[in-house]
């Protein structure tokens, strides 16, 4: 298998362009609706991250036409994180590329989404991070890019090892749409339950976020580091929880901490400083860093102290960034300031059964996904090598 590969320099085997030039679009140009251009914020994993897209008018989609992107495209970050790409999919198709970005797009010997796994193989990264010019704010232009070696069987085998993976990340993106449709569903009975009510039912109390759960504030973790002995944990900070998973840069501390400083699947987590937020964690043990809390409770379920967290969070990120100086925060007074209404037993468990299993649906498909994204990060080395034979799958 090994002996079919062939090697040649990605300027053979694909096109590159650089974006626009600052003289040719400027962020003043950028319109509310119109042709979505992709930043290097956007470049997500595979797919672009579609929040705050910024759009350019038609008159300057016109202009600048050879920047815009078709299926197949792969587009990178050209400063900054030279390693992060992302593939165009049909649903981006026509989009636009911002000056900050390359565009590579494949030509008929390689296949495009086997370039794209290609390149988010830790050797390839590493390979184009060494080439990068610059110490604080790394850079690669189209000469450098181009020079990158890039390994690959014929055309069909690459399109089976491409098969292979993007199944993975196509079922990683159904179970996401599938949660953002369960997590709107909550939302919308959630609403319905407590939000719409214009007396207080019988039988029911108004108390506070602070009354339902204990919010249990992280430690210092570099007091905690494993000790030569010790097989570290991963620590939960705010970076963590943000992108959902911990990675190899994050910082490890003792397994032995207390135990209710240890974070588990499933656990809530609400980021109190920063990037203020309310999750499910779902990417393993780890320990829990300072700034975030750890959401339990004695007497209530998970998914009524969760529920009515998110349900103060936006009030709360209002008064962290009026009080904000550096790093906007809230205190733990705010919380005995959040109003939560407890219902009647009935009426407790009635909910209960319409929340608790859309939650727990939630927190099954985001395990799973970590789990798929392990399976295709071990599959793809194997497979981009020839170590795992792709050639008797019938596609």
């Amino acid at each position: 298998m090994k002996s079919e590969f062939i090697m040649k320099p990605l300027s053979a085997l694909a096109d590159i362009q650089t974006g626009p030039f600052g003289s040719q679009l400027h962020k003043d140009d950028y319109v509310q609706t119109g042709t979505p251009i992709v930043t290097v914020e956007h470049l997500g994993k595979k797919k672009f991250t579609e929040q705050n897209l910024p759009c350019v008018s038609d008159a300057d989609k016109e202009r600048l036409s050879k920047y815009t992107l078709r299926e197949g495209d792969v587009v990178f970050s050209r400063v900054g994180s030279v390693d992060r790409c992302s593939y165009v999919s049909d649903e981006y198709d026509g989009w636009m590329f911002s000056g900050r970005c390359l565009r590579v797009r494949p030509l008929i010997e390689i296949d495009s989404q086997y370039l794209y796994y290609y390149f988010t193989l830790e050797s390839t990264k590493q390979f184009v991070r060494g080439i990068a010019t610059g110490a604080t704010m790394p850079s690669i232009n189209t000469k450098f890019m181009g020079e990158v070696p890039v390994t690959y069987p014929p055309i069909e085998n690459q399109r089976k090892i491409a098969s292979v993976l993007s199944a993975l990340d196509d079922k990683i993106e159904l179970n996401n749409k599938i949660n953002n449709n369960l997590e709107q569903q909550a939302q919308a009975i959630f609403s319905n339950e407590f939000l719409t009510l214009e007396t207080l039912p019988d039988s029911w109390k108004q108390a506070s976020l602070i009354d339902i759960a204990d919010y249990r504030n992280g430690l210092a973790m570099q007091k905690y580091r494993p000790t030569a002995d010790e097989t570290g944990i991963p620590v939960l900070k705010i970076k963590e929880l943000r992108q959902g998973c911990c990675d190899d840069n994050s910082e490890l501390c003792s397994p032995n901490i207390k135990s209710e400083y240890i974070i588990r699947d499933g656990d809530v987590i609400f980021s109190w400083s920063g990037s203020l937020l309310v999750d499910f964690w779902c990417d393993g043990i780890c320990g829990l860093n300072q700034h975030l809390f750890k959401v339990t409770s004695n007497k209530y379920d998970k998914w009524f102290y969760y529920a009515w967290t998110k349900h103060h969070l936006n009030r709360f990120i209002a008064v962290a960034t009026d009080k904000a100086t550096t790093m906007g925060h809230i205190k733990r007074d705010e919380l005995s300031k959040a109003n939560v209404l407890i219902p009647n037993e009935t009426d407790y468990n009635r909910i209960g059964t319409l929340l608790q299993p859309i939650y727990d649906l939630i927190i099954a498909n985001r395990i799973e996904n970590k789990n798929l994204a392990k399976l295709r990060d071990t599959l793809l080395p194997k497979l981009m090598s020839g170590e795992l034979d792709v050639s008797n799958i019938d596609l």
